[in-house]
């Protein structure tokens, strides 16, 4: 009866061995997957807030005979931004503002902006300064006293500004 005893004992010390250090690993794995995750969202808010573009100036230009809206945008993040297709730009008259898409050929009448950044390489890099014109699909769409102007980035910190309407 005293070796059942203690080989029933040795079982189950070795099971219990066993079976805490299964539970030991799970709680190390899933310790080791929240703080991966919780890493992970921490990068993206950083990666974020590395690219910030703040607007400058913004007019309503009238030289080329077709009105549109110039804005000048600086990038004050440091990231460099070369899809500008997820960028979203509002314009418009104050309260009436309206989204413009990105096309590389956007001209009078479009509905569209294009974008040109300072030295033409089609990356606008951290410090650079760009200019976004916005074409209305109408003429009333530059009516108006006031305008206001707001560029979104896809992930980023984006800039709203208001201007008056050109003399």
């Amino acid at each position: 009866m005293g070796f059942s005893v203690t080989l029933s004992h040795a079982i189950m010390v070795i099971a219990s061995v066993s079976l805490a250090s299964a539970f030991s690993a799970y709680a190390f794995y899933t310790g080791n997957s929240v703080q991966n995750e919780l890493m992970q969202n921490v990068n993206d808010s950083k990666r974020r807030g590395n690219l910030q573009l703040e607007i400058v100036y913004a007019t309503l230009d009238n030289s080329t005979g077709s009105p549109h809206f110039a804005i000048y945008v600086k990038n004050v993040g440091s990231l460099p931004l070369n899809n500008f297709t997820y960028l979203d730009v509002y314009v418009g008259a104050y309260g009436t503002a309206r989204l413009y898409t990105y096309s590389s050929t956007a001209d009078a009448g479009s509905g569209k902006f294009n974008l040109t950044d300072a030295n033409g390489d089609e990356v606008w890099e951290p410090r650079e300064t760009a200019t976004i014109r916005a074409y209305p699909s109408s003429s009333s769409e530059t009516e108006g006293a006031a305008f206001e102007a707001k560029i979104v980035p896809f992930r980023g910190t984006g800039s709203s500004y208001l201007f008056p309407a050109p003399p």
